[in-house]
């Protein structure tokens, strides 16, 4: 009979909705130790709270957060909230000795999410970050390619994030479905939001980022605020930058809500010495490949359809062919977070990792600021962790 693991989540808007359905399907097609209880949710309006929860399932509804946190039905606290909640949020669930899983990006500012770090390394509870674009089956392939040395020494790694949904200069900045324009609660702009993606995709597929040179633009300099107000808009609207990896590659990013009929074009193409990959969320079932390797006379990108039991989380799912989504990603990065309690093993992306991915989004904006090339402001160290167990979790 598995474990319970006892949830309680703040929030329950698209993120909820996203995280809720993976805790109701990750026993069905994985074998893990745990299972999920959904306990409690928390929301500031009592009537969403409880809509949500007798749709989704959850046992019961709080409207103060703290509460939730603190009550002893609780093990682990989901945060789904916006930004400006989670430095708070998570320093008072580490502090009641609470698991944490956190919704990107980590925190509002590279200060809040060193204290976090350190907070939840000093709790000793597992903890994770919902870079959920790990867990795509194709980019998971991709980090087995490239760890396979199919593509050999690394040149280049370009990434993009593409929307285009923020363009109308009639939508709002703050309230319930745009408080990502909103600097008091978003914190940053696409910098935050969009490239954070790309930016744990590529540490995680390339390794570590030495420096960057950052532009960015806010093309609609004034909106309106839902009751009318007008207001200053102080958020970037696009990033792009050049990077230097460690591994002496080069990269170049891009994240904007200002590409026309672009809806969620999350793309990267590695370039190496013997092969290529190139990936885009909205083809997420596919992977292309070239091989330098293969004779001259057949030598072309072939495109792999990530179906297959063979590939990545593949074979919890359905027969080859049939293709998987959106949602599928949170259940896998469930499904991995309760294995790796399980075998009290790290489970990633984490605190640390996002703390990464918040030094290098940070050092884009400092280098658009300064207009020179930055170094992210990041350490390796983990804080909390004993000599001997330098990745030690703990559980309920």
């Amino acid at each position: 009979m598995a474990k319970t693991i006892r949830i309680g989540m703040i929030g329950c808007g698209f993120m909820g909705r996203a995280h809720s359905n993976a805790y109701h399907r990750v026993n069905q097609f994985f074998e893990v130790a745990y299972q999920p209880v959904l306990k409690l949710v928390a929301a500031r309006s009592r009537d969403k709270a409880e809509v949500f929860a007798s749709r989704w399932g959850w046992e019961r509804v709080e409207t103060d957060w703290r509460k939730l946190v603190e009550s002893p039905e609780v093990d682990a606290i989901d945060i789904c909230s916006p930004n400006n909640t989670h430095h708070e949020i998570a320093m008072a669930a580490a502090l009641a000795g609470k698991m944490i899983l956190c919704e990107k990006p980590l925190a509002m500012n590279l200060a809040q999410a060193r204290e976090m770090t350190r907070a939840v390394e000093q709790s000793g509870k597992a903890n994770m970050v919902w870079f959920n674009y790990r867990r795509v089956p194709a980019i998971s392939l991709a980090k087995q390619l490239i760890d396979e040395g199919r593509l050999g020494r690394v040149f280049h790694y370009r990434a993009t994030y593409l929307q285009d949904w923020t363009i109308s200069a009639k939508i709002p900045v703050g309230g319930a479905a745009t408080w990502r324009l909103d600097k008091e609660v978003a914190g940053a702009g696409v910098s935050g939001d969009l490239l954070t993606h790309n930016i744990d995709t590529a540490l995680w597929l390339n390794g570590p980022i030495a420096s960057v040179c950052g532009m960015t633009e806010i093309f609609i300099k004034e909106r309106q605020r839902p009751d009318g107000t007008p207001t200053k808009v102080e958020l970037d609207d696009v990033c792009t930058l050049m990077a230097r990896f460690r591994n002496g590659s080069n990269g170049t990013f891009e994240a904007t809500r200002y590409a026309r009929g672009r809806k969620n074009k999350n793309s990267f193409e590695v370039n190496g010495e013997r092969g290529s990959i190139y990936f885009d969320l909205e083809d997420m079932h596919q992977l292309q490949y070239f091989s330098h390797d293969d004779a001259s006379h057949v030598q072309g990108w072939r495109t792999i359809l990530v179906t297959s039991t063979e590939h990545p989380y593949m074979s919890n799912w359905w027969v080859p062919g049939c293709i998987i989504g959106y949602e599928h990603t949170f259940v896998h990065a469930l499904a991995d977070f309760l294995n790796c309690l399980e075998n009290g093993e790290r489970a990633r992306p984490d605190f640390r990792d996002a703390l990464e991915t918040q030094a290098v989004a940070e050092a884009v904006l400092e280098s658009a600021r300064q207009q020179r090339w930055v170094s992210p402001a990041f350490s390796s160290e983990v804080v909390g962790a004993t000599p001997d167990q330098p990745g030690s979790v703990a559980g309920p």
